[in-house]
Parts: structure tokens; sequence; C-alpha cells
């Protein structure tokens, strides 16, 4: 799974300015009263979060990842949708291709 810097602060994409302030220090708040299990090395997570609050607190910065993100998720749904559809297409029948014998059967029955 592939996580963003608002999986990092606990954000919705679109989180104000003042939301990313607190999430930010909401979440090293909980890493500083240790409401972690003890024994856990956090120093990468940590260095995530730094860099999460660095990127979305710059609103340059910002507007680039979102960017990037917007253009990751068109790929993704591109992807998914190219998938769903070639496997709709298996098995897939036409009227065209009904069985000689339903198709002499049907005027029969439509009498």
């Amino acid at each position: 799974m592939n996580y963003t810097h608002y999986d990092y602060l606990d954000l919705a994409p679109g989180a104000s300015p003042q939301r990313i302030e607190a999430a930010y220090a909401a979440v090293l708040e909980r890493f500083e009263f240790g409401h972690t299990e003890a024994g856990q090395d956090l120093s990468g997570l940590v260095r995530m979060i730094h860099a999460a609050y660095a990127v979305l607190s710059d609103p340059v910065q910002r507007r680039e990842y979102d960017a990037q993100l917007w253009a990751e998720a068109e790929a993704a749904d591109a992807e998914l949708q190219s998938q769903l559809d070639a496997r709709s297409l298996t098995g897939f029948t036409r009227v065209q291709q009904v069985p000689e014998a339903l198709a002499a059967a049907v005027p029969e029955l439509a009498a």
C-alpha cells in the first residue's frame, strides 16, 4: 500500500493550512507521549511525518504534490477501466451467435 503525505498526517486532501499545522502537532504529540509500543524504532516514520509536513505546509510544493497525486490517480483509474473493459468482453455472446437450433425454435414458440 502506498501512503501519501496526507495519510502520514491523518488528513484529507484539501485540508486548510491551519488544519495541517494542527494535525502535524497532534501526530508528533502522539509519539512524544509514548502512545506506541515500547521498543519500536519509529525514526523512519517520524522522518516521513516531517517530510509530509514540509511538503504540505509549503503552498508551491503542495500544489505540485497534489498534481502528481491527481496524475497517478488518473493513470490508475484508466488502467483499472481498461482491465474491467477487457474482462467484460471475455465470454461475451452476441445475439448473432445464437445456436441454430435455438434460432429455429424461437419463431415456432412465438407463433
